[in-house]
């Protein structure tokens, strides 16, 4: 008996309320913005500056015992990453050290080192000193980086807008840019909501999220299209309804299976990929949700031409209706 985490056959209507769910996500989506230019981001090092130490010891590192001995010189964020390499004999053990900048430095003083490598030593006697390498980054790099970042993600919006456009036609795009927006804002929004540390490691899932949305999207809206030759005299908001049922167990599939394996890591992995975990957890579940109401609902608004004339030998639509 196979596990099936929705019906054989569906039938729901998923327009009858479409007003509704285009208001709730208009109205999230004002919500976040609303929070990113009241509280904004909690930056991460790699977009306010700091310090990166290479600690190398004797003895095994515990990075917990790292963390309590640094947390009490108050120096803000802090982030202990242990390095594994094959290369390393047995008695080398390194970590990565990344602090931010002090309050009116560029960069942590020696002084602060100092004190860093002394509150180490008395957890660590095996600790080598001077540190194996000390570099900093400031102000003016994590601005170029936070540019950079925005630019990243309106690149790979963009390049969706015209693949859609090639792919199938103009209203698709604007409904699957319409959703991807919809998620990228709504994650960027309880980043700024729930103050989670915001660095380079987010915006890696923020462009994940893309990819894993518009692959949602990308599967209904290549059934809708294969429908719309099919019944060319059905309304439109029946074909949607109909190519949605129909990848319905697709999507519910792929996205519980992401979600298991997502949480697991956000249980079992560790603080240091915690906020990338926590990202694309949020973001397949809006992702999810935008592929089915948001770039639907757009392109039912938008309407779409019925008369193709060129066949898809290939369809991507040919697993939509896969058993789950």
């Amino acid at each position: 008996m196979r596990l099936r985490l929705v019906p054989e056959t569906t039938n729901w209507d998923f327009f009858s309320r479409s007003k509704l769910w285009l208001g709730i996500s208009a109205l999230m989506m004002v919500l976040a913005f609303a929070s990113f230019m009241i509280q904004g981001l909690n930056f991460g090092i790699d977009f306010k500056g700091g310090t990166t130490i290479r600690t190398q010891s004797t003895e095994a590192v515990d990075v917990g015992v790292y963390r309590d001995a640094i947390e009490a010189l108050d120096l803000g964020d802090i982030t202990i990453t242990q390095v594994f390499d094959p290369t390393f004999g047995p008695d080398k053990h390194v970590t990565m050290l990344r602090i931010q900048a002090q309050e009116g430095e560029e960069s942590v003083g020696n002084a602060l080192v100092t004190n860093v490598g002394t509150a180490l030593l008395a957890v660590d006697p095996g600790l080598q000193l001077p540190f194996a390498s000390v570099e900093s980054v400031g102000p003016k790099v994590s601005g170029e980086l936070i540019k950079t970042a925005v630019i990243a993600v309106l690149l790979a919006i963009a390049a969706v807008l015209i693949y859609i456009w090639l792919r199938f036609e103009w209203q698709f795009a604007l409904g699957a840019v319409a959703a991807l927006v919809h998620d990228v804002i709504l994650t960027i929004g309880v980043f700024s909501a729930v103050q989670i540390k915001f660095d380079l490691a987010i915006i890696a899932a923020l462009l994940t999220i893309v990819g894993y949305s518009l692959n949602d999207t990308v599967v209904v809206f290549d059934r809708v299209r294969e429908n719309l030759r099919k019944y060319k005299k059905k309304d439109l908001k029946e074909v949607l309804n109909l190519s949605i049922n129909e990848t319905l167990s697709r999507t519910v599939m792929t996205s519980v299976t992401t979600l298991l394996a997502l949480v697991s890591l956000y249980v079992l992995g560790g603080d240091v990929i915690r906020g990338f975990v926590f990202a694309m957890i949020w973001g397949v579940i809006v992702g999810t949700y935008s592929s089915v109401f948001v770039a639907s609902a757009m392109l039912l608004w938008l309407g779409v031409k019925r008369d193709w004339s060129k066949q898809d030998n290939n369809p991507v639509g040919q697993f939509g209706n896969v058993d789950a």
